[in-house]
């Protein structure tokens, strides 16, 4: 591993961030690539030492310059929900192009048997990198805390947490977290071709529990309103979200209800060689800040 060569795609969103953070703690920053696609994150990570490639996962021929040369890569799976498959599939392909030894993709938790209407395109994805032969390893992430500490503001503004989640049990973690398994496995001597890690909290919740840690450290009562699906999904809108967003967000919660966000394994903590972020730690960090 001392003398191989790393790419981050698309480094420069809040997980990629925190990725390049771990990884500069282990590799040279001469040995780190970073595939980002706007001007002003090129400049940052360049003066950080990083090699800079400016790409778009919709633009194949974008792609090619970023993965010469590199052994290891992680493909951090696109947020443009709907057109994920086909931008997966340029980059997978212009890993195959390149040779590289191992393609680490953070797919979704439980991503092959998942109710959630995310997971379809990440199976895709699964299917399009074992169809591509190109060495890969799965990290199938779970939810973040982050997902649910975003709303504290809101909720405490309005004394109630909305959901359509039910008694769902929630196995989050926090971004950073995710992150560092990410590092440890590129970084591992040990081979990770053909694994799959289902990672997720040690530590799982309701959003009734989540609802009552926030009223024990803000102070202020909040509540946990269960919604019908449609109901929770008319609730986002009306609160200014688009309303793909919010079927997305409404549709997640419902699987969280099925226990499509739970998981009782231990990968994650055992990648990392800790316990993992409860969400207590990050309401307390979201509270602070």
């Amino acid at each position: 591993m001392s003398d191989s060569r790393f790419l981050v795609t698309g480094a420069s969103g809040q997980l990629g961030r925190l990725v390049l953070d771990g990884l500069l703690k282990n590799v040279p920053a001469a040995q780190i690539g970073v595939l980002v696609r706007n001007d002003q994150a090129a400049a940052e990570l360049a003066g950080r030492g990083l090699h800079v490639h400016k790409g778009d996962y919709s633009r194949p021929e974008t792609l090619s310059a970023a993965f010469a040369g590199v052994d290891r890569a992680l493909l951090i799976s696109s947020s443009e929900v709907g057109q994920r498959t086909a931008q997966h599939r340029n980059v997978i392909e212009a890993a195959r192009q390149a040779g590289v030894s191992l393609l680490a993709y953070t797919s979704l938790l439980h991503a092959d048997s998942s109710p959630l209407g995310l997971a379809e395109e990440h199976r895709q994805t699964e299917a399009a990198l074992d169809a591509s032969g190109v060495p890969h390893v799965l990290l199938r992430n779970g939810w973040y805390n982050e997902n649910y500490t975003a709303s504290i503001p809101t909720a405490l503004a309005h004394g109630a947490l909305l959901g359509s989640a039910g008694d769902g049990r929630i196995a989050s973690a926090a971004r950073a977290d995710y992150a560092e398994a990410s590092v440890k496995v590129l970084t591992s001597d040990a081979p990770q071709a053909g694994r799959v890690y289902e990672l997720a909290g040690d530590a799982a919740y309701t959003l009734a529990e989540f609802a009552a840690e926030l009223s024990l450290q803000s102070g202020k009562t909040v509540v946990y309103r269960n919604l019908p699906e449609a109901d929770y999904k008319a609730a986002l809108i009306g609160a200014g979200l688009p309303e793909p967003f919010a079927a997305l967000l409404a549709d997640s919660d419902a699987g969280a209800a099925k226990g499509a966000l739970f998981n009782a394994g231990g990968d994650l903590g055992r990648l990392i060689g800790r316990p993992t972020t409860p969400v207590a730690a990050s309401i307390a960090a979201s509270l602070a800040a």
